[in-house]
């Protein structure tokens, strides 16, 4: 009686080369290989809940504080302001007063106005000063 080598991965997967029509060699395999993929040995990644927050750099916080210092040092200094309100305008003059609420936006040969902070998109400093 003859005993049978025991399968290894050499006698299973031996190429056979056959020649095909036209002098054309080709490899075969005695037996079909299992489908090789690719990524089989690597762990899938786990799926984020879209609750879960995403880890990297802190936002930036909301207020910065700086408000009432920028406000008071273009007060004191009396510069020139112009003042973009949410609707679209833009005048121009100085801060003269300012709380919680409000700015008091002076002017010279107009009306003085009073602005509430609610109503202004951004305040930017012009050229000169009024001193």
């Amino acid at each position: 009686m003859r005993h049978a080598k025991p399968p290894t991965q050499e006698n299973d997967f031996t190429d056979i080369v056959s020649r095909a029509r036209g002098g054309v060699w080709r490899l075969r395999s005695k037996r079909s290989s299992p489908p090789f993929v690719y990524n089989a040995s690597m762990p899938l990644r786990a799926q984020r809940s879209p609750n879960a927050t995403k880890r990297g750099r802190t936002p930036p916080p909301e207020e910065t504080f700086e408000e009432a210092g920028l406000l008071k040092a273009l007060g004191e200094k009396q510069k020139q302001v112009s003042v973009k309100l949410m609707d679209g305008q833009t005048v121009s003059g100085w801060i003269e007063y300012y709380d919680k609420y409000m700015i008091r936006l002076t002017r010279e040969g107009v009306p003085n106005l009073f602005i509430f902070k609610h109503e202004i998109m951004y305040i930017a400093e012009d050229g000169g000063s009024k001193r």
